[in-house]
């Protein structure tokens, strides 16, 4: 399991690899806590399945930009630990499932040779930063958002302040006021604007989905380009610090916001700015490798069908900025394709085109930099993967979570009802091929990685009981979500709750008022001129369970009757209070500070620091059984229980040693003090506990 130490050229990630093996022989040995190792695995990208025994892997992809090279060693990785199947998720990831744990140290190194990492997909980290995936050839961008992306992606990468938040975080980069990076429902959301020449970003923050959509507030109308990564910066060490821990439903960005509200939070990150060593980073957007288009004769292609290549061309065909170039979308049925199809595709973009594709948002993929006169072949091309199917990011491409596939929180299945409702518009309304307006999502359960709340049209899995006593697979019918660009958006509304087999009848019943009654306007204005009631009204009968058939009671995809199961969720990350480990992790954290002075990060080293004081605090208010639901609360309470009464002598308060990281920049003088103090202090309560433990 070792053998990949001198195969792996960078020592960083060499050792994040070897680390992971280690621990997973540690976990088989019975040396980590299972809840311990569950949140390590996760911030390697290694998420438990609904499948016993099995992991999905979760491919971190930045922006959904992803080379021929990297596609085709993804490819190998899927082909050697998985089955073949790649599935592209609603951040523009790649996950592949049924790996063999022991498997995947070498499976990530594998990935590392051509610069593709597992790190911090999953779990209590900043997620996969997304971004529209017509940066850098959108007609309508002021700017390419893509090199702002990338170097917020890789300063955050292994950073120490995002790495043991109370929740996941998630960022967003849009290229225009459309906002198709849908900043409005993200933790933090970028939108491109230039003001006097400059270049800079309107930014949102606190948005999200889950079983409490929260729209995001606007914390600057313009911000330099100059200032976001400091400003994230802040925003996350205020999230660590103040953040929920305990209970993990309200542990998110959101519900912070929403407690202390926008001003506070605002001046505390602007407070916050004192202590980031860096107070702007420039980005050298020049210096960002943009992929270059080949040059290459258009070999003679003879089309066969001209009206199904005329019709693919006007709704899969997107021009560019670049004269003479157009980028082709190709619509990926639940996001799932295969490694023998991809390799060819990651051959074709390669000789034809720029050698690069984005993932979408909607799980789809974009070809960018064809020239237009190749068109006719990429047609053929293409055709021959069973790559051109009509209604590229119209209302036939249908998005959808894994749901009860493989997700340990699936209700009931996503990707069989999103099949059978393509099936319904393509055969029986076959003029939404080249609608734009209206939006399909499904999510296999309340936590919305399928997005449903936020589409015109949303189905969320639930299931559903008899009087009886029976229970049978259900939907949630979700109505009037949508982008209204600029930050804006709407969340949908809950209208009734149906059984899973009638879904196709909802949808079909909504379609049809909507051809009959919309007079023109957009879905989001026809349902909130008509208002939930009226569509309840037309829907509700199809929620009665005293008709059920024996149908009713088999889900979507399958053939056996339903059985409602739900796991233990890991997309949102744990929460970890093991006392019996937390010491021996502030002596981590102490090392990992010495290491970081050592190669002159000093503001990681202080940040070392100040997470072991928070641990060795935390440590002692476990074994007195007190709460330790934020950080902030944690250094309150040392200071009542241990430093007030004397238990416990410190010079001054806990607050006033461990807030000297907001007071003072990270120079190497005060990296040296701090990381002293952290050793000193955690002396002291490994003294103080061994004393307890001992009389009693």
């Amino acid at each position: 399991m070792q053998s990949f130490r001198t195969e792996i050229e960078n020592p960083i990630v060499q050792k994040d690899i070897i680390e992971l093996a280690n621990k997973i022989e540690q976990f088989h040995k019975g040396k980590i806590d299972e809840e311990k190792f569950r949140s390590l695995r996760l911030a390697r990208g290694v998420y438990g399945q609904r499948q016993e025994g099995v992991q999905m892997i979760r491919i971190k992809l930045p922006y959904g930009k992803v080379l021929s090279n990297q596609l085709r060693r993804i490819c190998e990785v899927s082909d050697e630990y998985s089955r073949g199947r790649l599935h592209i998720t609603t951040r523009q990831d790649i996950q592949i499932h049924y790996v063999d744990l022991n498997r995947t140290p070498e499976l990530w190194s594998e990935l590392e040779r051509d610069d593709v990492t597992l790190r911090e997909a999953c779990g209590n980290t900043v997620r996969n930063v997304t971004a529209s995936e017509t940066a850098g050839i959108d007609p309508k961008e002021p700017f390419d958002v893509s090199p702002y992306a990338d170097a917020l992606f890789r300063f955050f990468l292994r950073n120490p302040i995002c790495q043991e938040m109370g929740r996941k975080f998630k960022v967003s980069f849009s290229g225009t006021e459309e906002d198709t990076g849908l900043s409005y429902m993200h933790d933090l959301g970028f939108i491109a604007k230039i003001e006097n020449g400059v270049r800079g970003f309107k930014v949102m923050l606190g948005g999200g989905l889950g079983s409490q959509p929260r729209h995001a507030d606007e914390l600057y109308s313009f911000l330099p380009t100059d200032k976001i990564i400091p400003l994230m910066e802040g925003v996350l060490r205020i999230f660590d610090r103040h953040g929920e821990r305990k209970s993990r439903a309200k542990a998110r960005m959101k519900f912070l916001l929403k407690d202390i509200g926008l001003e506070a939070f605002k001046e505390l990150v602007e407070a916050e700015q004192n202590a980031i060593e860096q107070k702007t980073v420039v980005i050298d957007a020049e210096a960002y490798e943009v992929s270059v288009p080949v040059t290459v004769e258009a070999p003679q292609v003879e089309i066969k069908n001209q009206k199904d290549f005329e019709l693919w061309k006007s709704t899969n065909v997107i021009t560019q900025k670049q004269e003479g170039y157009v980028a082709i979308g190709i619509k990926v049925l639940l996001g799932d394709f295969y490694t023998d199809k991809a390799r060819l595709l990651a051959n074709l973009v390669e000789k034809y085109a720029a050698g690069e594709i984005r993932l979408s948002l909607r799980q789809n993929i974009l070809i960018p930099f064809v020239k237009e006169d190749l068109l006719p072949f990429f047609y053929q091309e293409l055709e021959k993967l069973g790559f051109v199917e009509s209604g590229y990011n119209k209302a036939i491409d249908i998005t959808a979570c894994p749901g009860t596939d493989t997700c340990n929180l699936g209700i009931s299945s996503s990707t069989g009802i999103a099949e059978e409702l393509e099936r319904v518009i393509k055969t029986e309304y076959p003029q939404y091929l080249e609608k734009e307006d209206l939006v399909i999502k499904i999510s296999g359960c309340m936590n919305a990685c399928g997005q449903h709340n936020m589409a015109n049209i949303g189905f969320q899995g639930m299931s559903i009981r008899t009087k009886d006593k029976l229970v049978a697979p259900a939907l949630q019918v979700l109505l009037g979500g949508g982008n209204l660009g600029d930050g804006k958006g709407n969340f949908a509304d809950k209208v009734v709750k149906i059984p899973s087999r009638r879904g196709p009848e909802a949808l079909r019943r909504i379609l049809d008022d909507f051809e009959a009654n919309a007079n023109g306007k957009p879905f989001v204005a026809y349902y909130a001129d008509k208002g939930e009631k009226y569509f309840y009204n037309f829907l509700t009968d199809l929620s009665n369970v005293d008709n059920l058939t024996q149908e009713d009671f088999i889900d979507w995809g399958t053939e056996e009757n339903y059985v409602k199961a739900i796991g233990i969720g890991e997309c949102a990350g744990v929460v970890i209070d093991l006392i019996a480990t937390l010491f021996l992790e502030s002596e981590e954290k102490i090392e990992n500070a010495k290491i970081s002075f050592e190669n002159g990060i000093y503001s990681d080293a202080v940040y070392h620091s100040y997470s072991s004081l928070v641990n060795s605090a935390k440590a002692l208010l476990l074994a007195e059984n007190k709460k330790t639901n934020t950080h902030a609360g944690i250094i309150n309470q040392f200071d009542e229980e241990f430093i007030a009464n004397g238990k416990i002598n410190l010079e001054g308060t806990f607050a006033d040693l461990i807030y000297q990281i907001q007071k003072y920049t990270p120079t190497k003088d005060f990296a040296v003090d701090y990381i002293k103090s952290a050793k000193q202090f955690l002396q002291k309560v490994q003294e103080f506990r061994a004393l307890e433990v001992e009389n009693a």
